[in-house]
């Protein structure tokens, strides 16, 4: 659905850009992330909130000054003196971010001494309060508690984000082109909405969005397939050769070589991903599985 050197560009200050492609791949069609809107809406709003993937974790280093600024409705004249929480970032999130100290209508389920600081803000989204991370642990099979540690992981972070745009719907509003709906169920208002928007048009730019309609699903062009020896093939008779993920081994080899990618025998992500291209291109069912249907066009 997306290139590994298109994802690299909505991304250039981050230099592990294919470690995360590996991920995207895999979360994108787990979660509907699957049209140039989507796609673009996606990586807009995240690269904007994680700094192109490298800030996992909300900085709560505030100065004096900005705990004032930020959280004026905590600090200042008549409240709390910011001057003793001043770059004491668990400090402050167990202020901030603690239900008892927040209006009925901010609650975010830290009700436990800790919680403001082991909730804080994680992933390329900022996942923030124990409601939000009980409520995606769920959905991976985890508690709170373990959550936590897994948006502290690449995949944790990716994923975390993918669940809160399906969860929120905000694939509506990227089907409908509305940036500023997406910047307020992202960040609850619209700030940053300038680098979110001109993020979002350069990402359509990219996925090629002029070429097609709005909301025609992301496809990139496979490798040319190169001429394989007979002596090479796979014997497409045999319908019990079936490669998928995991796989590994000299019939591995063969496909990608005929895929036109490197031969090294293991079947990855990125593997998975050209055969699924390929196999849409070549009016198969793109489940990124090679059996008797997929060799008998592969090493036609």
């Amino acid at each position: 659905m997306i290139s590994l050197d298109q994802f690299k560009s909505m991304i250039p200050k981050n230099r592990e850009a294919d470690k995360w492609y590996e991920i995207a791949v895999d979360m994108f069609e787990k979660y509907d992330i699957t049209t140039t809107n989507r796609i673009a809406g996606f990586m807009a709003q995240c690269s904007h909130e994680s700094r192109d993937f490298t800030a996992l974790e909300e900085n709560l280093n505030y100065s004096e000054k900005a705990l004032n600024s930020v959280f004026s409705r905590y600090f200042g004249q008549g409240k709390r003196n910011a001057a003793e929480y001043a770059r004491k970032p668990e400090k402050i999130a167990n202020y901030v971010y603690q239900d008892k100290f927040r209006s009925k209508g901010g609650a975010m389920g830290n009700t436990q001494e800790g919680d403001g600081w082991r909730f804080r803000g994680r992933g390329i989204k900022q996942l923030t309060g124990r409601n939000n991370y009980t409520a995606f642990a769920k959905t991976v099979g985890m508690t709170a508690e373990e959550a936590a540690d897994y948006l502290g992981t690449k995949k944790g972070a990716f994923e975390s984000a993918c669940w809160f745009w399906k969860t929120n719907n905000i694939a509506h509003y990227a089907d409908n082109d509305d940036i500023v709906g997406m910047t307020k169920r992202i960040n609850g208002g619209t700030i940053g909405l300038k680098d979110r928007e001109a993020r979002y048009n350069r990402a359509k730019q990219i996925l090629s969005v002029s070429s097609g309609p709005v909301n025609q699903p992301v496809k990139t062009r496979p490798e040319p397939t190169k001429p394989v020896q007979v002596s090479e093939q796979v014997d497409t008779n045999n319908s019990n050769i079936v490669l998928k993920r995991g796989s590994r081994g000299p019939e591995v080899a063969k496909m990608q070589k005929a895929l036109g990618i490197t031969a090294d025998g293991i079947f990855g992500i990125g593997t998975a991903a050209v055969l699924k291209n390929w196999q849409r291109a070549n009016s198969l069912t793109p489940d990124g599985v090679a059996g008797p249907a997929t060799f008998a066009k592969l090493y036609r």
